[in-house]
């Protein structure tokens, strides 16, 4: 039962990051905008929440901003802010501009790289994480409630913020107005202009959603998980971005993609703590292995938005 809790738990784990990068992608791309730069903004809002982190713990700053919440609250907006920021420079670039999207993504997730592996210094550690919201209130029975209490409780408020946001988006893209307006904007913007929405509006304002979504991705990395590390999004950003195709643009079935990506590199974890005889490094691309031999079977029966990647032009 301890192997099984220890796998549960990881999945969770993982699938928190991976499912807020989704629902990036998904806001961006459901107005018509390829968001490859999901992979930089991660990195950036993980790097600027654990710097802003330790900086609220230095001495000189007011005591109040180094009362825990408030730290960490200020942290996860940072990382937030700095997902938002990148995410407008993105529309700035492919909107404004009419650059090609796959460029302007590819070069955000350069110079995520280049400037948050540059202002790191090396052996730095989190000042505190994210507390549980709700502790398990049955560690004095070490039955079956003492277990399904470990799964659901003891997590952070980015991880039930992240299973809210899932029925919650999905309702607001397929039951709101602005739902209806992202959706017909990224099948035939020209249509939707006619009948009087502001396409570039509206485009700006999702990439800017999807930005703060994919920073508190980056930040859920390090304020619920481990310390900051060049690098350290490690893909996340992508595997989202496949996901989400997986999950065909809708939330809830990215969330199941989401979760069998978690799973498979929570196994991946405890196939290394047994000493299975196999290379490590082959264990390791598990996760990956998994995500090619799922898109290989649903890549085919996946339409993306009709307008999606192409830059609009008004007359």
């Amino acid at each position: 039962m301890d192997v099984i809790l220890a796998v549960i738990n990881a999945a969770i784990r993982f699938t928190v990051p991976i499912t807020l990068g989704a629902m990036s992608g998904i806001v961006s791309e459901r107005s018509g905008i390829v968001n490859i730069a999901i992979e930089g903004m991660i990195l950036a809002g993980a790097f600027t929440s654990f710097i802003t982190n330790i900086l609220l713990s230095t001495p000189g700053v007011p005591e109040f901003l180094q009362l825990q919440p408030i730290r960490l609250g200020v942290a996860i907006l940072a990382g937030a802010a700095v997902g938002a920021g990148l995410a407008l420079l993105h529309a700035l670039l492919s909107i404004r501009f009419k650059v090609d999207q796959i460029i302007s993504g590819t070069v955000i997730n350069i110079l995520s790289a280049g400037v948050t592996g540059y202002l790191y210094i090396g052996n730095q550690n989190s000042l505190g994480t994210l507390p549980a919201v709700v502790n398990n209130p049955f560690t004095t029975d070490q039955g079956l409630l003492y277990y399904l209490g470990a799964v659901i409780f003891d997590k952070g408020l980015l991880t039930y913020l992240t299973f809210f946001l899932v029925p919650f988006l999905g309702f607001c893209l397929f039951r709101t107005t602005w739902g209806l307006r992202t959706r017909s904007v990224g099948e035939n913007p020209r249509a939707a202009d006619t009948l009087g929405v502001n396409v570039y509006r509206l485009q700006y304002t999702n990439l800017a959603l999807s930005g703060i979504l994919a920073g508190l991705a980056g930040a859920v990395l390090v304020l619920e998980g481990v310390s900051f590390e060049r690098g350290m999004s490690a893909g996340r950003g992508f595997i989202a971005l496949a996901v989400m195709i997986f999950g065909m643009w809708r939330p809830s079935r990215a969330f199941l993609g989401a979760l069998l990506f978690g799973f498979a590199s929570a196994m991946q974890n405890q196939l290394q703590f047994f000493n299975v005889q196999i290379p490590h490094q082959f264990i390791a691309m598990l996760p990956y292995i998994l995500t090619l031999v799922v898109l290989a079977g649903f890549m085919g029966r996946a339409r993306p938005p009709a307008h999606v990647g192409s830059a609009y032009e008004v007359e």
